[in-house]
């Protein structure tokens, strides 16, 4: 079936599930190209940090400075730039930065649950009032007539707004679910590198060197 028939014979419905599509894409590529972006940096640049920050707190604020568009960059910049801080003070920092961060780490979830909750009963509305067309033209008494032709064909054809939604959805769902994983494998990593630098810190705290401010 040619695709200007497909749409076609889908219904009404088949433009905003077509818009849902176009919207899901464009922000699975976003998100894709987000967590590439952390998964080739972050690693190494805490691990530089954190090796620095125990001889030279200076060059590691530096080297975050350098990186901070990475989450975790920012969120031991908020700390360590505090003057001062006792370790507690330090802790509640790490904490508060990044609650701050995880608007950004999860970024369109409600988009994405949108999508895969709607897309599916806007592909039944679609399969329901495309029934309804169909019905609508069978005379009484013709059932074994031309019209009860024209039905069946109408019922395949209000199916494909049903099939398209559900595509729709498990295309997404299956992204969505994807970047959830991710989004918690990044919290643990975030508490991980989060308690190594509290340590440090409680350290040369402990130590009476004067934290970097």
């Amino acid at each position: 079936m040619p695709l200007k028939n497909f749409f076609a014979a889908g219904g009404v419905v088949m433009v905003p599930l077509l818009g849902f599509s176009i919207l899901a894409l464009a922000l699975i590529f976003e998100r894709i190209g987000f967590w590439i972006r952390i998964a080739r940096r972050q690693n190494w640049v805490v691990r530089e940090v954190l090796h620095l920050y125990k001889h030279n707190p200076q060059a590691a604020a530096l080297k975050l400075k350098q990186n901070v568009e990475l989450p975790i960059a920012r969120i031991f910049l908020a700390a360590l730039e505090l003057e001062q801080a006792t370790p507690e003070d330090f802790r509640l920092a790490l904490e508060s930065a990044a609650q701050a961060e995880l608007p950004l780490l999860k970024r369109f979830n409600t988009i994405f649950e949108t999508i895969i909750s709607l897309s599916p009963l806007l592909g039944l509305l679609g399969t329901i009032l495309g029934l309804i067309n169909s019905f609508a033209s069978l005379k009484v008494g013709d059932v074994a007539g031309s019209n009860a032709i024209g039905v069946s064909a109408g019922i395949s054809e209000a199916l494909i707004s049903t099939a398209s939604g559900l595509v729709v959805a498990i295309f997404t769902l299956l992204f969505a679910n994807t970047f959830r994983g991710l989004y918690l494998r990044q919290i643990a990593l975030i508490q991980e590198y989060g308690g190594q630098m509290e340590l440090l810190y409680r350290r040369r705290y402990e130590r009476g060197e004067i934290p970097y401010a």
